[in-house]
């Protein structure tokens, strides 16, 4: 009996033994492959960002001198002159101060006839008196206060003629406040805003109140984007660029870099530069404040082969990977007969999606692998994805 339950344990352990070897085997000879082919196209190698539209030249219109406007005789998309009168200040204010000024004028030019005439009385005394004096008619000391008297009035004189000059300069100065009361537009162009309304008081004591800005050349934008410290290298001028915006979401737009400022942007630890990007709007489609999403192109290449990222990105399982072991560097899987070989190849631009490939044995409509399965595994031997470091 002992030596009957030895033998059927035994002959159980055979059966599994053979199963799973027959199983095991099984499972290997059913690994799938998923392919694609090598194609010979175009890649573009862009970077994509986020800005906003806005005029090349935006001149915002200010006052120097404080007080109630009066009249506004624009509005927005008005367009504009040089020296055309935009609003009006209330003006009796500035009025008042010029005629006050002037008056002080006046009087300080009587004063100086005044003073001449007080000079003139006082130098016909000392003259007199040095006459006399030389005549020994009169004391030394007479002389003395005659010539003090004269000197007195010459300064005087002078006194007079600067407060002339001072009350000339307040003038001007009046007069010229009165003139800020006229809001004129220095540049020909377009409001494109308005911030303030008639019975508004304007206060420009501490800094400049903007009353309208006007884009000096709408059919001429420019798109300010921050670039992440990580792309900024591949940015160069007079590179070319597409974006569109939300208002035309089928229409392509285009333009070119024009400038890369150097002047780091840090928030949050997060580092981005400015890229300004000048964009012809001969239509008037895009508006200031218009979101653009771009794409910088920054590199090209035509009529050359790729292959898919996802190829690039795989390591085949041991089994399969035997003549690998020798190569070094980035390979791709092509499947021929039925099994995957190694081709050691060149990896160039990529567009995210397909990346130029160069190696002496590639051809186009080569089938290369994908992906793998074994389709009758629960824990499927499929490729695992590496740095693709070889990407430039």
């Amino acid at each position: 009996m002992k030596r009957y339950k030895i033998i059927v344990c035994i002959a159980i352990f055979v059966i599994l033994c053979t199963g799973g070897y027959f199983i095991f085997q099984h499972e290997n000879q059913k690994t799938a492959f998923k392919t694609e082919k090598v194609t010979k196209g175009d890649i573009r190698s862009v970077v994509t960002a986020t800005g906003t539209l806005n005029p090349v030249k935006a001149v915002l219109v200010g006052t120097q001198v404080s007080g109630t406007i009066s009249e506004i005789f624009v509005d927005y998309n008005s367009i504009v002159k040089k020296g055309q009168l935009l609003a009006q200040i209330d003006p009796a204010i500035f009025r008042a101060q010029v005629e006050q000024a002037r008056a002080n004028l006046l009087a300080a030019k009587a004063n100086v006839d005044k003073a001449k005439a007080t000079y003139e009385d006082a130098k016909r005394n000392m003259e007199r008196n040095r006459a006399l004096l030389a005549k020994e008619l009169i004391a030394v000391s007479d002389f003395d206060t005659s010539e003090t008297n004269f000197l007195s009035a010459q300064a005087q004189l002078n006194s007079s003629k600067a407060q002339v000059e001072q009350a000339q300069a307040a003038l001007a100065l009046a007069e010229t406040n009165l003139r800020y009361t006229h809001i004129l537009s220095p540049v020909n162009g377009m409001v494109i805003s308005r911030n303030v309304d008639v019975g508004q008081t304007v206060a420009a004591s501490f800094q400049t109140p903007t009353l309208f800005t006007i884009a000096e050349d709408l059919t001429r934008m420019q798109i300010d984007i921050s670039v992440d410290e990580a792309d900024i290298g591949n940015i160069q001028e007079k590179q070319s660029v597409e974006f569109t915006v939300d208002a035309y979401p089928d229409v392509i737009f285009h333009g070119k870099v024009a400038e890369v400022r150097y002047a780091p942007i840090t928030v949050q630890n997060v580092v981005t530069y400015d890229v300004i990007v000048k964009v012809d709007n001969p239509d008037l489609k895009l508006k200031p404040g218009m979101t653009a999403n771009v794409a910088i192109i920054t590199a090209l290449r035509q009529g050359i082969l790729k292959a898919p990222n996802a190829a690039l990105r795989v390591k085949m399982p041991d089994k399969n990977s035997r003549n690998s072991r020798t190569k070094k560097g980035p390979l791709l899987w092509v499947l021929e007969n039925g099994k995957p070989r190694a081709i050691k190849i060149t990896a160039g631009n990529s567009d995210g999606r397909f990346t130029e490939v160069k190696g002496e044995f590639l051809r186009e409509g080569m089938d290369v692998i994908v992906a793998a399965s074994a389709a009758d595994s629960k824990t499927a031997d499929t490729f695992r994805p590496r740095n693709p470091g070889f990407f430039h």
